[in-house]
């Protein structure tokens, strides 16, 4: 079962945040290139919709994430097995970019059946980078077992259509891979190579055990490596400067406030049905004044 097809938000129905002036002249895919020379590692922190890219920006981060799992969990309830479509994130892509100036990266899956199509839309979309995965269509979560993988050669043709689509050439191409697991660290970092050298830009090592396999996909790939730290998976929660150590040049965070947030929405739920009142938890939320402040409200 896939959604049906949606029409994209209007632009003319929420006003755009403009960049900063210093960033004025340069496009999402320059300014994630720039916050990396900023911040090495450069956290990227996962948001869910337009008011938690807002929350991250206020807390200082230099660039966010869109997960294909926040998609399909946060906004259409389902779980993240290929279900949702370019179009389904696309609408989300254009919420929060229109919402903040920092730059977005956005999780493609397996860059669905145009990588080409897809690059581009993301990019007039406000993206700053994508990334797109080896595994096979139907993927499943890179931290479950039973994944798939399309052979190098397959993954190469993805790589090699989505940097012909794209506009901008400082837009980021990112190849994922999943082989670790399946395939064992050194046919990883083959792999990795391999697409590296067909025009990926950055490489995401999923689902890794330890620092020194960080620290041989950095030293043999030879482009900025991502580490995805994300909770109740394979990789342990390394510190920054941990993965620092190991030459990770980005940390990625996909979900880790909508677990929280999720967490808390349930306690709420429980504690009016069961109490027959929200007094006792007022304390944990947030006020008005707080939701107006962020939202520049006056």
């Amino acid at each position: 079962m896939k959604p049906k097809q949606r029409n994209k938000p209007s632009a003319k129905r929420h006003n755009i945040i403009s960049p900063p002036g210093h960033l004025k002249s340069l496009s999402p895919g320059a300014r994630l290139r720039k916050a990396l020379r900023g911040e090495c590692p450069l956290q990227i922190v996962g948001v869910i919709n337009a008011y938690a890219a807002i929350l991250a920006e206020r807390c200082g981060f230099k660039a966010i994430y869109l997960s294909g799992a926040g998609v399909a969990n946060a906004s259409y309830g389902v779980p993240d097995i290929g279900i949702t479509e370019l179009v389904d994130v696309l609408t989300d892509v254009g919420r929060i970019t229109k919402r903040t100036h920092l730059p977005l990266v956005v999780d493609a899956d397996t860059g669905w059946d145009d990588p080409g199509q897809t690059v581009r839309e993301l990019i007039k979309a406000g993206a700053a980078g994508v990334h797109i995965e080896d595994q096979v269509s139907a993927k499943r979560c890179g931290h479950l077992p039973g994944k798939q993988l399309v052979t190098p050669e397959q993954m190469i043709s993805r790589i090699k259509a989505a940097k012909a689509g794209h506009s901008d050439p400082d837009f980021v191409i990112m190849a994922r891979t999943d082989a670790a697991a399946s395939e064992g660290i050194e046919r990883a970092i083959s792999r990795a190579c391999l697409y590296r050298d067909a025009g990926a830009d950055m490489i995401f090592a999923e689902a890794l055990t330890n620092l020194e396999e960080y620290r041989k996909f950095a030293n043999q790939v030879q482009v900025p490596i991502l580490a995805n730290i994300t909770e109740f998976g394979k990789t342990p929660l390394f510190t920054l400067k941990q993965l620092a150590s190991a030459n990770v040049s980005l940390v990625l965070y996909p979900l880790s406030a909508f677990r929280a947030m999720n967490r808390a929405a349930l306690g709420v739920y429980q504690t009016i049905r069961t109490k027959g009142s929200q007094k006792g938890i007022v304390k944990k939320m947030q006020t008005r004044a707080e939701l107006y402040e962020s939202l520049n409200y006056k």
